[in-house]
C-alpha cells in the first residue's frame, strides 16, 4: 500500500447505534487473552476477555445500584488494573459518561474535575480516597473485590447512539482551568493510528505507556484491543523508570508500543540499552510532541527499528502520522491521517504557500472523531468546533512532497514530557503562596523533556529569593496542581512585561528563554 492509496481507499463507517464496550470488549471470545498485568511487586496476571466481560457487567450493575443512570457522570481516580478497565467497561454499558483522572493530578486538580463534571459517582481506591471531598458526588465507590462480588454478572447494556457522549476528557488552554471535552462513542472509530501506523495485528502484545487519563493512554488501550491484540499493562508505583520499561519490554516479548519523546530520551540514557534489553520490536510509534531526529537515530541505532511520530490533540487526534509504508523524514510530523481534512491556513483560514508557516487546521465534523463540545461552556465549544474550520493553534509548514514540518506553538499552552500544561494554573497555583505577589509560567527548553515549565516571579514586599524558596514555591505548587505540571525552574524578577491593558506578555518571556538555551 502507498500513502495515495490509504488516502483513495478510505472511507468512514459509522453505524447509527455503538458503544465502545461492546466493540472493545464483548465482541471477544471470553477465552481469548486479553492482558499481561504487571504489579510494581512483581505480581504478574494474566486476563482473559471472559474476566473483563463478566467484570464489567457486575461493576454496571454496582452503578445501577447508585443510581447511575445515561448521561451521568463516573469519575475514576485510578491506577491501571483489570479492576480499572473493567470499570470503564462497565460505565459505558450503562450509557454514562467516563471521567477518568490520573493520580499524578494534585488535589486542587482532582476537585476541579470532580466538580466542573458534576460527577454523581466517584470510583477511587484506598490509598486515594481521603485525596476527595466525599461531598463533591453522590456516592464515592472504593474499588475494591467486594464491588464486584456483591453484583449480578449478567447486564442488559444500555443501548446507545453513535452520537452518545462517552468520555469526558480534561486539557489545559492558555486561559483559565481546564476545560472539559465531551467525545461521543463513535469517536474511537476514527482512532486509525492502530491501522494505518501501529499495523495492530490479531493476538499480538501491545504496550502503551501513557496513562489511562488522556487520549494518549486511554487511546492506546482501547485501539488495539479493537483488533484483538493482547494488552501488556505495567503497574508502576512511582515516577518513569527506564530500565524497569526495557526490562519489562523485554520480558514480555512486546511487539508494538507506544511511547512519547520524554520516554525515549530517558530510555536514551542507558548505554548498550539494545543489547542489554533485547526486544522483539515490529512497530513502535511516538506522539505527545514533535520527536527530535537524535531519538530517532538512536532508537535505530540500538533496536534497528525507525519510530514511527504522530500529532494530535485531545479534541483531534492523529491528525498527521508517519507509515510503516511511507518514507520517514526525520524530524517531520509526517502526512495527514487518511480521511482526515488537515490543510495549513492563514489567520483568515485561506491555504498557505507550499513552505510558509501557517496553522494545523482539521475541517470540522468531518470525521467520527470530532467532539460533541466543551462540556458547560457553549461559548468556547461554539467558538472552537461551530465554524468549518477546528484550529489547533499549532504552527507548520507542508513541504513539497506533502509532509507536516511543526513550527511550534501558536499560543501560550506549554508542551512539557507530552502534557499541555495551561499557563493560568501554573500561575494562579504560584499566586497562592504567601511569598508571590505575580507570577507568569511559560516554556522553558530542556535537552531531556524538550520543554519544561518556567515560573518568572515578582516576590511580595518582605520576601527575598534563594534556593530554599525556589524549593518551597515548587513543593506548594506541586501539592496543589500535579506532579507535572510544577515549575522546574522559577527565576525572581522585579516585574513582569505587560500590555497597555495589564496582559502578562509571556511571548517576550519565551522569547527570552528560547534566546537563552
Amino acid at each position: 500500500m502507498t500513502y495515495e492509496e490509504a488516502v483513495a481507499t478510505h472511507e468512514w463507517r459509522v453505524p447509527e447505534r455503538y458503544n465502545i464496550a461492546e466493540d472493545v470488549c464483548d465482541k471477544h471470545p471470553a477465552d481469548k487473552l486479553a492482558m499481561i498485568h504487571e504489579h510494581f511487586d512483581g505480581t504478574v496476571r494474566e486476563v482473559r476477555w471472559g474476566e473483563l466481560q463478566e467484570l464489567s457487567n457486575r461493576f454496571a450493575n454496582a452503578l445501577t445500584a447508585l443510581g447511575v443512570v445515561k448521561g451521568d457522570r463516573v469519575a475514576m481516580l485510578l491506577p491501571p488494573t483489570p479492576e480499572t478497565a473493567a470499570a470503564f467497561f462497565g460505565t459505558w454499558k450503562t450509557g454514562a459518561i467516563l471521567l477518568s483522572m490520573s493520580v499524578l493530578y494534585g488535589d486542587d486538580g482532582i476537585r476541579h474535575r470532580v466538580s466542573d463534571s458534576q460527577a454523581k459517582v466517584l470510583v477511587t481506591n484506598a490509598a486515594n480516597r481521603d485525596r476527595v471531598d466525599s461531598n463533591l458526588v453522590e456516592h464515592v465507590l472504593v474499588l475494591d473485590d467486594d464491588v464486584f462480588a456483591n453484583a449480578s454478572p449478567e447486564f442488559e447494556r444500555v443501548d446507545t447512539l453513535a452520537d452518545d457522549p462517552a468520555q469526558l476528557y480534561y486539557t489545559s488552554g492558555t486561559t483559565g482551568l481546564a476545560k472539559g471535552i465531551v467525545h461521543a462513542h463513535r469517536y474511537l472509530l476514527a482512532h486509525e493510528e492502530f491501522v494505518y501506523c501501529h499495523d495492530v495485528q490479531d493476538g499480538e502484545r501491545f504496550h502503551g505507556m501513557g496513562e489511562w487519563a488522556w487520549a494518549a493512554g486511554i487511546a492506546p488501550l482501547l485501539g488495539p484491543w479493537r483488533y484483538g491484540a493482547v494488552q501488556l499493562v505495567l503497574q508502576r508505583q512511582g515516577g518513569f523508570d527506564p530500565r524497569q520499561q526495557l526490562d519489562f519490554l523485554s520480558r514480555h516479548e512486546a511487539t508494538n508500543v507506544f511511547t512519547t519523546p520524554t520516554a525515549m530520551r530517558s530510555m536514551m540514557t542507558i548505554p548498550d540499552a539494545g543489547t542489554t534489553y533485547p526486544e522483539k520490536f515490529r512497530v513502535v510509534c511516538s506522539a505527545g510532541e514533535p520527536l527530535n531526529p537524535e531519538a530517532i537515530r538512536w532508537f535505530r541505532e540500538q533496536y534497528g527499528l525507525t519510530v514511527l511520530d504522530y500529532y494530535g490533540l485531545t479534541e483531534s487526534y492523529p491528525l498527521v502520522a508517519n507509515y510503516p509504508f511511507m518514507e520517514v523524514r526525520e524530524g517531520s510530523m509526517g502526512r495527514p491521517m487518511p480521511g482526515w481534512d488537515v490543510q495549513i491556513l492563514d489567520p483568515d483560514e485561506q491555504p498557505v504557500p507550499q513552505g510558509e508557516r501557517g496553522e494545523i487546521c482539521l475541517r470540522a465534523r468531518s470525521n467520527p472523531h470530532y467532539p460533541l463540545g466543551y462540556w458547560r461552556n457553549e461559548e468556547a465549544a461554539k467558538e472552537t468546533f461551530g465554524g468549518d474550520w477546528f484550529h489547533t493553534k499549532d504552527a507548520a509548514k507542508f513541504d513539497a512532497d506533502g509532509y507536516v514540518w511543526y513550527e511550534g506553538r501558536a499560543d501560550d499552552v506549554i508542551i512539557a514530557a507530552g502534557y499541555r500544561i495551561g499557563p493560568f494554573e501554573v500561575e494562579s497555583a504560584c499566586l497562592e503562596h504567601p511569598a508571590v505577589k505575580e507570577a507568569a509560567a511559560v516554556a522553558s527548553p530542556d535537552e531531556r523533556r524538550g520543554s519544561v515549565v518556567k515560573a518568572f516571579i515578582v516576590l511580595a514586599d518582605g520576601h527575598a529569593g534563594s534556593d530554599e524558596l525556589v524549593r518551597d514555591i515548587q513543593s506548594h505548587v506541586r501539592s496543589r496542581l500535579s506532579a507535572y505540571a510544577y515549575p522546574r525552574k522559577i527565576e525572581f524578577v522585579d516585574d513582569l512585561p505587560k500590555t497597555l491593558t495589564g496582559k502578562i506578555r509571556r511571548i517576550e518571556l519565551r522569547q527570552r528563554e528560547a534566546e537563552s538555551a
